[in-house]
């Protein structure tokens, strides 16, 4: 997929969850911690230092609290209105069913390794959301908006930004998944999409868990 535009992505700031080693998947709001709120307020100046103030371009975010927090605060720095992003659920990160909001320690003691050694991957619950699953609404929220002329900012998460990011950059689909999956950042990262290519604008200081 080719975008006729520029799409700005951000995977949220660390939240409460990240800070206590929980799965947090599709919960609908963890709040952002302090070091969150630093994380969105850095991507907003990098973002406002690059496109200039009041630029331009569409606001789309996850419907998770984490995402919406996360928005407002980089939207301040554009000098842009809050009120008029576009909230998709089809953005939200994936879910990750009866493991959802659980610690990794317990579910790990569980059933064993949650997190791919190799792709940084969380490993899907079995009542959870697929890669598949995700990759279907990812692209059909870019088959319906993504294509639109003009520069967006879509604030997304770990895993369901990647997936995102794999399917607009063309990647192969990963073997145990079947779909696209774009290299992993930490939270607090933005990357610019345009014309198939990926620009690293930040790279967060967070963590990696999704």
């Amino acid at each position: 997929m080719t975008a006729p535009s520029r799409l700005f992505i951000a995977r949220h700031g660390e939240t409460v969850f990240n800070a206590a080693a929980r799965l947090q998947g599709d919960h609908p709001h963890t709040p952002l911690t302090r070091d969150g709120f630093a994380q969105a307020d850095e991507m907003g100046a990098m973002l406002s230092h690059r496109l200039g103030p009041n630029p331009d371009m569409t606001l789309w975010s996850s419907s998770a609290g984490r995402a919406l927090q996360t928005l407002a605060i980089m939207a301040e720095h554009l000098g842009l209105d809050w009120h008029q992003a576009t909230h998709d659920d089809r953005l939200v990160e994936i879910g990750m069913g009866s493991w959802g909001g659980r610690y990794y320690a317990d579910v790990v003691a569980e059933v064993g390794p949650v997190v791919e050694t190799e792709t940084r991957l969380l490993k899907p619950a079995p009542d959870g959301e697929s890669y598949a699953d995700i990759a279907a609404r990812v692209s059909h929220w870019y088959a319906e908006h993504g294509t639109t002329p003009g520069d967006k900012l879509v604030i997304m998460h770990g895993i369901s930004s990647r997936v995102l990011r794999g399917v607009l950059l063309d990647l192969d689909p990963l073997p145990n998944h079947g779909v696209p999956v774009a290299p992993g950042l930490p939270q607090g990262s933005l990357v610019m999409i345009e014309d198939g290519v990926e620009t690293l604008i930040m790279e967060g200081d967070g963590g990696e868990r999704a």
